[in-house]
């Protein structure tokens, strides 16, 4: 990495004290010269705001802290700390990651050598030495970066690298999305024609989600952002909140596939895919859901 480049990095954040606090630690630790931090507040109502606080008191030169209260979103709160960055690469990192020292030298370096404008790296999920079956979901099922940029063309904002002139040129995350932003974001970088890329061999580190709860929150979550992106972006032709697709059980090839010369139990293969179908149909009923609560808000709006 060059010292003549400067990078900020941007941490959205929510009520999550340890994970914030988890990241930062992180981050502040890296071996890259010319680089600060942005972690960005999207209005906690914990004591978020007062560890990012207590930790740039000690590093102030380096932690910049910023706040969004008025658009509940983190896609509002990276395009917040995009307008208060001044790094020509703006790097995205979620509150509760951590990456090895190497991590931000890391990936300017992959996106300089190869000319790459856009750059996503392999994300590792970590759980327990006995991670329970949840964790063990997340672990076999999330984050496969290298599949997203080669067959999606976007890769997750949770560790991503993007050249400033890209957001110049493309404009920001759209902030009206509670889900797919990322997704909707790349495909956009990819149709102006800029660089994408995959840096395999540099990782970032995320927690397992290691309850149904929080799995059933991701989906949901999900679920509504299709929706959302169906209103806001039709050119992406998420399909409608009843057609059959959203219904039908997942393909077990790609179970197979992901397996495949693994030592895994047929009990654990059946458990996998009962509940990927569980979480296919609560994110179909998180779609139904907010195409319902948005018509609900169309007719109650005043008529002009």
């Amino acid at each position: 990495m060059e010292d003549n480049i400067d990078v900020s990095v941007v941490i959205p954040v929510y009520n999550d004290t340890e994970g914030i606090r988890t990241t930062i630690h992180s981050l502040v630790a890296q071996s890259a010269r010319t680089y600060d931090l942005f972690p960005v507040d999207n209005d906690s109502t914990d004591g978020t705001g007062d560890v990012i606080a207590e930790i740039a008191d000690g590093h102030p030169e380096l932690v910049h802290p910023c706040e969004e209260t008025a658009i509940q979103s983190s896609y509002a709160a990276r395009n917040t700390g995009i307008e208060h960055a001044s790094g020509d690469i703006l790097l995205f990192f979620d509150a509760d990651m951590w990456a090895p020292e190497t991590w931000i030298e890391d990936m300017v370096t992959a996106l300089e050598s190869n000319d790459y404008d856009y750059l996503g790296c392999n994300v590792e999920v970590v759980a327990d030495d006995r991670p329970n079956f949840w964790e063990r979901y997340e672990q076999s099922f999330s984050f496969p970066v290298e599949t997203y940029l080669e067959d999606k063309h976007f890769a997750p904002t949770c560790a991503l690298a993007v050249r400033r002139e890209v957001f110049e040129e493309v404009g920001l995350f759209d902030e009206r999305l509670e889900s797919g932003g990322d997704k909707e974001f790349g495909q956009r970088v990819h149709r102006a024609g800029f660089e994408q890329g995959y840096a395999g061999d540099v990782t970032a580190y995320h927690p397992a989600r290691d309850s149904w709860d929080a799995l059933r929150s991701k989906a949901l979550r999900i679920g509504r952002g299709h929706t959302q992106k169906r209103r806001y972006h039709p050119e992406l032709g998420e399909p409608h909140p009843l057609h059959p697709i959203n219904y039908l059980p997942p393909s077990p090839f790609r179970l197979r596939r992901r397996f495949s010369g693994q030592d895994v139990s047929l009990a654990s293969l059946v458990g996998f895919y009962l509940l990927e179908y569980v979480l296919k149909l609560t994110q179909s009923y998180g779609t139904l859901r907010e195409t319902l609560a948005q018509r609900r808000s169309k007719r109650e709006e005043p008529s002009r």
